[in-house]
């Protein structure tokens, strides 16, 4: 198993992706009982909204803690750039 790896930004990112998941726990609960497909698309919308919202903050985090240097000395890795860019 890798090392911990924690940014500031993390508690907020984790906040976002707990209101996906009760933004998803929802829908299920709508879909059992039987609540019109507008209405359920409409909350699975708000479901991927949040978790995208939540990635685009991970990935920007990550680029400019992990990927950003201000040492002239240290060149960026390109290929970890690419590597977490793919997920955009």
């Amino acid at each position: 198993m890798s090392q911990s790896h924690k940014h500031s930004s993390h508690p907020q990112i984790s906040a976002r992706l707990k209101r996906a998941n009760g933004h998803l726990s929802a829908v299920i609960a709508m879909i059992a009982d039987g609540r019109p497909c507008n209405d359920i698309a409409q909350q699975l919308q708000a479901v991927e909204k949040a978790i995208t919202n939540a990635k685009r903050a991970l990935i920007h985090d990550h680029i400019d803690h992990c990927l950003d240097s201000n040492d002239s000395d240290q060149v960026i890795d390109t290929k970890s750039f690419k590597d977490i860019t793919r997920y955009l």
